[in-house]
């Protein structure tokens, strides 16, 4: 059986060998890597680079894929075989071949869920965790590890290395996301799909998405369907609107399960309901519609608190919503809704937060929200600017945790200087450094390090239209939002990540990230 598999696996490369050629004697000592395993970004728990034990990736190597990690394997292969060229053929065994290993188990017990390790020598690549989500974040640190033209799309001729050493890592927190606002202006599966494989090379294992604002309603509802045949045909500033069906839906959470990404979906309310009240008048306590806003105001609209179709109508959205969600959480607002007043946000909140528990779904929303009951399950989201918060301490010491998302470090639409054409600056201005030194277990008395279930980087779109938008916004600052989620807070300094993130510019020039080059990083 061995014999046939080697015999098998030769013959594939053999192809491969006359398709992009044996690299000659010139090539046979390997050029020094561009990165070590101490450049890695998010930094690493434990990592130590060796420089004589590069492994040379040639038309020979394959991928040995050990049982359960077949994904991981082929996902690998679709990274590496552009820019080679190389068959890279992903076979259970490799007696006598250079080989990446994958293996699930007998990793150190530190890894956890989502850690892995990884070592690299002359004679090949080792890649062990306890999941398939750690042998994931494993292949990322991977991929880092090579010439910055693996990521190009055609072939490229030159030597291929992997920089030669150790890793032991592990996540510092459980939820590492980013949100991304598809209300205020619309973005097409595909520029979502772009946007997930780009934030999954840090680490990045939650994307939400912000459904409905104001602006526009982005996901069919059946039971409502002028929702987003009528409400979503509008976006900020009288741009062009659009919104998923049901379907699509499914595919950009499948898609981006694929990557090892739990999509969670948002619909916010009581307030921010502005494009779901333009399209049923039956939404508004006088039963008028009002008109459609594209402006980028805040705080003005509310549902109906009293009216029994307002609790039809968000248990309608819930259970729809949730029957198409397969992760844990849906996340249901809260933020900004100036126009309802305490007791009636209040009784709202009584009235829909069983309904998500109802619908198998656990609740996640803007920290608002923490001054309703809610059950201990609940993870709110801090967006404000740090300080004291007498109900985001009690909650805390209730057992609630807090995805934390300060607007001053956080929020990737902030401008950097205030010459920046993008963005907002109620916030500040939010340079590179603003956006990585701070520490989440510190922004709010009350709520430590045991209280905070993770980071989330969010990117509003007021003034985002395109991709290339996004990606100035977000690079190179989500990186940076990832590492304060993945990394240890004691070995985090600003001059280490200004060295290793000027070291991520060929990686992003080569993938075609249009990134913002901050004064405050020397670019390689």
């Amino acid at each position: 059986m061995r014999k046939t598999l080697s015999r098998a696996v030769l013959g594939v490369t053999v192809l491969g060998l006359a398709a992009v050629g044996v690299p000659g004697p010139a090539a046979a000592s390997p050029a020094p890597s561009e990165r070590q395993v101490t450049d890695l970004v998010p930094m690493p728990v434990h990592a130590v680079a060796k420089a004589d034990a590069t492994f040379r990736l040639t038309p020979l190597t394959v991928i040995r894929a050990g049982h359960g990690t077949g994904d991981v394997a082929a996902y690998l292969r679709g990274l590496l075989r552009p820019a080679t060229g190389f068959p890279l053929p992903v076979v259970p065994a490799s007696p006598g071949l250079s080989a990446i290993s994958l293996d699930l188990g007998h990793a150190d017990p530190r890894v956890g869920d989502e850690g892995y390790q990884l070592d690299v020598t002359k004679n090949g690549v080792r890649l062990r965790a306890n999941t398939s989500a750690g042998l994931f974040t494993g292949v990322q640190s991977l991929r880092q590890l090579l010439p910055s033209a693996i990521e190009a799309k055609s072939v490229q001729h030159r030597t291929w290395t992997i920089a030669g050493g150790s890793v032991l890592d592990y996540p510092r927190f459980a939820h590492r996301g980013a949100m991304l606002d598809v209300a205020r202006h619309f973005f097409t599966p595909a520029q979502v799909k772009k946007y997930i494989d780009q934030i999954v090379q840090y680490k990045i294992n939650t994307l939400h998405l912000h459904l409905s604002d104001d602006q526009g309603w982005r996901i069919e509802i059946k039971s409502w369907p002028r929702l987003a045949t009528e409400g979503g045909k509008t976006a900020a500033y009288g741009d062009p609107g659009g919104y998923y069906t049901q379907e699509q839906y499914r595919d950009i959470v499948a898609y981006a399960a694929s990557r090892h990404i739990t999509v969670v979906p948002e619909i916010d309310m009581p307030g921010h309901t502005n494009s779901a009240q333009s399209v049923y008048a039956e939404l508004n306590c006088d039963g008028v519609a009002v008109p459609p806003r594209t402006d980028i105001e805040v705080g003005y609209s509310s549902l109906c608190i009293n009216s029994p179709t307002t609790y039809r109508f968000v248990e309608d959205v819930i259970r729809e919503l949730a029957a198409i969600t397969p992760g844990k959480y849906i996340a249901i607002g809260g933020d900004e809704a100036h126009s309802t007043s305490a007791a009636d946000y209040k009784t709202f909140y009584e009235k829909v937060s069983p309904m998500v528990a109802k619908y198998g779904k656990l609740i996640t929303g803007w920290h608002e929200i923490v001054k309703t009951p809610l059950p201990t399950s609940a993870v709110p989201q801090y967006w404000d600017q740090g300080g004291p918060n007498a109900d985001m301490a009690a909650a805390a010491a209730r057992g609630n945790k807090f995805i934390m998302s300060p607007a001053n470090h956080a929020y990737l639409d902030m401008k950097y200087t205030e010459s920046t054409k993008l963005g907002q600056d109620w916030a500040g201005l939010v340079e590179v450094r603003d956006a990585y030194e701070w520490d989440p277990a510190t922004l709010v008395p009350g709520v430590e390090e045991k209280s905070v279930a993770g980071v989330e980087a969010p990117l509003w779109t007021e003034t985002i239209r395109t991709n290339d938008d996004i990606e100035y916004m977000a690079f190179p600052r989500l990186p940076g939002v990832a590492e304060i989620g993945w990394s240890p807070r004691a070995s985090r300094t600003w001059d280490g990540y200004r060295e290793r993130i000027a070291k991520q510019a060929p990686r992003w020039e080569a993938q075609g990230i249009d990134f913002y080059r901050s004064p405050q990083v020397d670019w390689k």
